[in-house]
Parts: C-alpha cells; structure tokens; sequence
C-alpha cells in the first residue's frame, strides 16, 4: 500500500490538527502516511497520494506556510499527472471568500494533471467547533475510495 502524504497550511493550526488526526486514523487501518506542514515543492513526492487540508485567511488567501508551495508549482509547472489527491478546506461562512484556499489550490492541482478522488470537504468553522470531527468522518468514505 503506498504511503498518503498529507499536506497542511494553518494559520493557527487548525489545518495542522486536521491532518494529524486524519493521519492517525488512516494509520490504524494501515495506510503509511507522512505529514508535511507547509512543505516546499522539493520536499513532495510528484506521484501518489496526498491530501491536502488548509484554513484559508484574509481574502480567501493561502496561509503564509502555504503560499510558497503554491508559488512554485505555480512557477514550475510540474507534472502531478501521476498524483491524485483529497482535499480538505477549513474557514468561516460569514465571508464571502469561504475555504476559498483550498478552491484555488485544488484548481491549480488539477490544472497540472492531478485528479481529486472525492468530494472535497469545506469545514465551516460556525458549524463545527471540533474541525476534526467531520474530518474523521470524510477521511473514512476517502480511504473507501482507493
């Protein structure tokens, strides 16, 4: 089985907890996975499995751990053909720019050939004061999937 890389971007760790929590559900029905908090590009496989979860701040931006990976997929164009990938966004109803963090880093994914496998999950923050109870329960229809 291979190893799910799990990416987070937080502002004020709540991504981070999401994905440590999501991690350790899948390791005890025995997926490997490695966590990266605000990875660079070098640091991530260019094949395999990710989720990616992160907060979204300001106008609907990537967090600042976040932005850099972003910025140098965007520059370097790599090719995430062989990458599929869950999703996971985190913010706040009352703005308008709603886990639009994870919109766009999705759509910049799948613009160089990455494929999502699910539905992604928006965490409303208003609705759900433990972000990873509704996590727990997305990860486990995820993990069904593959």
């Amino acid at each position: 089985m291979s190893t799910i890389t799990l990416i987070s971007g937080s502002t004020m760790g709540s991504a981070e907890y999401v994905a440590e929590h999501i991690a350790e559900i899948l390791e005890n029905d025995g997926f490997s996975t490695e966590m990266l908090h605000g990875p660079s590009l070098e640091d991530l496989p260019l094949e395999g499995l990710w989720i990616v979860v992160t907060s979204t701040h300001g106008a609907g931006d990537l967090p600042d751990n976040l932005q850099p990976l972003a910025d140098a997929i965007t520059q370097q164009q790599p090719d995430l053909s062989n990458i599929t990938f869950g999703a996971i966004g985190i913010g706040s109803s009352e703005y308008d720019t709603f886990c639009g963090a994870i919109r766009s880093l999705e759509r910049l994914l799948e613009d160089l050939g990455a494929k999502r496998i699910g539905d992604r999950l928006e965490i409303d923050i208003l609705q759900h004061e433990i972000p990873e109870d509704p996590a727990e329960k997305w990860v486990k229809e995820w993990a069904k999937l593959l």
